[in-house]
């Protein structure tokens, strides 16, 4: 188990609910929520909190795989509060590497929330949304004045097409006199050097 910074009581409380899972996967339901409360939500070097890291050890502790998993983390994402949310958003590249829950990134994309908007994006999405999906998160993110350096996979999946989006809604703000986001011109000039076609 990672070294997270528990207390003692709160250490015993995690070992004991991973190991409970890991027997009883139904058990995650009761103690997924629990985790906060027991855990604390401190920030880790890693930007995620511990209230975070607990939860991934819930879920990767599941005795399940495939659709049972799935299944069982669409159901946690659903009734979560959002940091629940954001916690199951940011485990799923230890859970599935097959794109089984690709449908919870693409909730998350149709909402408002930065912070979870922010999670879905990680190397999960980077590794399995589409091409035309990857490109339409970037500019949400870029409306959302999310930086996109925090756009996970960026750097492999960025081109032409992307920049050519990037450059029209550059002109629009331009045109409606509102600043632009500083991170997008490196991305459109390396794509476009002359500006948008």
């Amino acid at each position: 188990m990672p070294d997270l910074p528990l207390t003692p009581d709160a250490r015993a409380w995690l070992d004991a609910a991973v190991a409970r899972v890991a027997t009883d996967p139904a058990a995650v339901r009761a103690l997924f929520p629990a985790v906060r409360r027991h855990c604390g939500r401190q920030p880790l070097p890693d930007g995620r909190t511990v209230d975070e890291a607990a939860r991934a050890l819930l879920l990767t502790a599941l005795p399940l795989h495939g659709e049972a998993l799935a299944e069982e983390v669409a159901a946690l994402h659903r009734f979560g509060d959002p940091a629940e949310q954001r916690a199951v958003l940011r485990a799923l590249p230890l859970l599935d590497d097959q794109g089984r829950c690709l449908d919870l990134v693409r909730q998350t994309l149709r909402g408002n929330d930065t912070t979870l908007i922010e999670a879905a994006l990680g190397p999960y999405a980077a590794a399995h949304l589409p091409p035309d999906e990857y490109r339409q998160a970037v500019l949400k993110c870029v409306f959302y004045e999310i930086p996109l350096a925090r756009v996970a996979g960026l750097d492999d999946r960025a081109d032409a097409e992307l920049a050519r989006m990037l450059a029209d809604f550059a002109a629009e703000r331009s045109a409606a006199a509102r600043p632009l986001p500083a991170d997008i011109g490196p991305l459109i000039s390396a794509f476009l050097p002359h500006g948008a076609p």
